[in-house]
């Protein structure tokens, strides 16, 4: 018998200042561990002012992660200690594994209208591949399948399979599914997920009900949300997070209103998580071997970056 996940948590996203003076809106992260294993934390940057972002994100170490940009607006312009460099182009994704180590730095630009909005998830990686090979995948807008049911409902998907239709990023050792989906209003959405992944949505636009019991006081609420108490059903809005329980599927819907979200799944890693800044190992001696080697100038391994783009 086929069970739908209910809402866990709902939470609202919350501003703070990243690199150099990003202002953002955080969805999740260093408190959530393990909530949300197997990945480490969301960060919304929505700004149409370019003092909130120029600055941007300056050269600084990754180890252990991976590190998804996802764009709407704008563009970010990045580059490494091996000499790799790009741009990602709103409606691109760029998937990077950092494995042993990267140095590297990303450069927010805003569109014509000076206006940028962006995505970055990290998943964390198990301890069999902390010190893999760091690789990119970079895909262009036009090389991401977006297909639209009878129902109207638009799924644009990044990574996983939906309906026999394959995203570009493959080879995730955390196995994910990361889906951009687009709800018209008084419509549902049903989607299967694995029983015993973890599964999020982040609501970028609109409004609807991510639970079919609709109970607002059926789950814990974080934070501000928003309610319909005359029908005392819970309506989740545009910087809303949505943790769900265990089960086979999740079912959305809407009203009057149609609603846009990242939905994100994986399989949990279940291992110790030992974070700071920009760097994630299994233990404070690890933690302390990879700043070590920072100090040493050696946290860069002598090996070639993997690099996939479409």
């Amino acid at each position: 018998m086929t069970s739908v996940r209910t809402i866990k948590k709902v939470s609202k996203s919350r501003p703070t200042v990243e690199g150099a003076g990003v202002h953002l809106k955080r969805a999740f992260g260093y408190y959530q561990v393990p909530e949300f294993d197997p990945f480490l934390m969301l960060d919304d940057f929505h700004s149409d002012d370019p003092q909130h972002y120029l600055k941007g994100f300056p050269w600084h170490p990754h180890r252990g992660i991976e590190t998804i940009t996802y764009m709407f607006k704008g563009r970010v312009e990045h580059g490494d200690s091996m000499k790799n460099s790009g741009v990602i182009e709103a409606g691109d994704i760029q998937w990077m594994t950092t494995g042993s180590g990267i140095i590297h730095q990303e450069m927010p630009r805003g569109d014509k209208d000076g206006v940028l909005w962006g995505f970055q998830l990290w998943a964390n990686l198990p301890a069999s591949h902390k010190m893999m090979n760091p690789r990119y995948q970079g895909f262009g807008a036009a090389v991401i399948p977006e297909f639209t049911r009878l129902d109207g409902v638009a799924i644009k998907v990044i990574c996983g399979e939906v309906d026999g239709v394959k995203g570009p990023v493959s080879d995730v050792i955390v196995d994910p599914q990361y889906l951009d989906v687009k709800v018209p209003a008084e419509t549902t959405f049903t989607h299967p997920i694995r029983q015993g992944y973890t599964a999020f949505a982040y609501v970028v636009e609109g409004e609807g009900y991510f639970d079919p019991q609709r109970d607002a006081y059926g789950h814990e609420v974080v934070g501000q949300n928003y309610f319909d108490f005359e029908r005392r059903k819970c309506v989740c809005c545009a910087e809303d997070l949505v943790l769900f329980g265990d089960g086979d599927e999740v079912v959305i819907t809407t009203r009057g209103i149609p609603v846009r979200f990242l939905l994100i799944s994986g399989k949990p890693i279940g291992e110790p998580v030992a974070w700071y800044g920009p760097i994630v190992m299994n233990s404070q001696e690890e933690l302390q071997q990879a700043f070590a080697e920072l100090e040493q100038g050696t946290f860069i391994k002598d090996r070639q970056v993997d690099v996939t783009e479409g």
